[in-house]
């Protein structure tokens, strides 16, 4: 990935993000589980992957290692964002 903050996955991971930061839970329940388990992920959300029945490790392994290596910059940019 070349730029990884400016790629189609990060804007899309990011989205999905913003959208849990700002619905709680009840958007973050709308996204596919790949998306869920990502979003839970960054914003540690370790309550959400038990109602999912994940383990951090299935989480982690399920969200592939794509969206694994945005993780820090997701999260970084919520922070910028004062989400976080």
């Amino acid at each position: 990935m070349t730029n990884a903050t400016n790629g189609a996955e990060f804007r899309h991971f990011l989205g999905k993000a913003r959208d849990a930061c700002r619905g709680g839970q009840d958007a973050w329940c709308c996204q596919s589980t790949g998306e869920r388990l990502g979003v839970a992920l960054v914003l540690n959300k370790h309550e959400w992957l038990q109602a999912m029945d994940y383990t951090m490790a299935e989480a982690i392994d399920r969200v592939g290692a794509e969206w694994l290596a945005l993780i820090p910059k997701v999260v970084k940019a919520l922070k910028d964002e004062g989400h976080l």
